[in-house]
């Protein structure tokens, strides 16, 4: 979008992790405000109407109609913590929120690189996304402990760590799986 930039491609204007989205990733996506894209999204023409605002939370309006129930559903990345992730950016500062999402994209990276058997990049981006730090480390750890991963195939080895992530998202009652809002032409 001209005139449309972005500083920080790590989290976006509206409260989205970028980097951990498979878009970003897969190179579709140029991030928030990085190139041309986002030329359809109403929140980035927001913030040019309101100088270039860096984030929406610093709006007086905020959080404005765009925002209702804005966690209910996904687009190509999840949103179930856009605003639990947007008061924790507030709440431990921009460089503390960058730092962390610079070691969760690393732990993608190395899932996509090792674990990827071409059906679990979303997967993959969600978990990262939504499970903690400490959540992610303990899973990590218990991937590269395990000598058994070496010997089996990559499908295998992709089932082997989603079955980790799940039973981790399933004691913290995260759902690993993007929610679509139902059209109107479903039956």
């Amino acid at each position: 979008m001209k005139d449309f930039n972005r500083k920080n491609l790590y989290f976006s204007l509206c409260g989205l992790n970028c980097t951990l989205c498979s878009m970003y990733i897969g190179r579709y996506c140029p991030g928030c405000g990085k190139g041309e894209g986002n030329q359809s999204c109403s929140i980035a023409r927001c913030s040019l109407k309101y100088n270039n605002m860096e984030y929406c939370f610093f709006c007086f309006n905020f959080p404005c109609e765009k925002y209702k129930g804005i966690e209910e559903y996904d687009s190509f990345i999840t949103h179930q913590n856009q605003l639990k992730d947007i008061n924790r950016f507030k709440e431990i500062g921009s460089d503390a929120y960058n730092n962390e999402q610079v070691v969760k994209f690393d732990f993608l990276r190395k899932l996509l690189d090792n674990y990827n058997d071409g059906k679990r990049k979303t997967f993959y981006c969600l978990a990262i996304n939504l499970l903690s730090i400490q959540k992610i480390e303990a899973i990590m750890k218990q991937i590269s402990d395990n000598k058994k991963i070496e010997n089996l195939t990559i499908r295998e080895k992709a089932e082997f760590v989603v079955l980790l992530f799940q039973e981790e998202a399933v004691k913290d009652g995260v759902i690993l799986k993007l929610r679509r809002k139902k059209s109107n032409f479903s039956k």
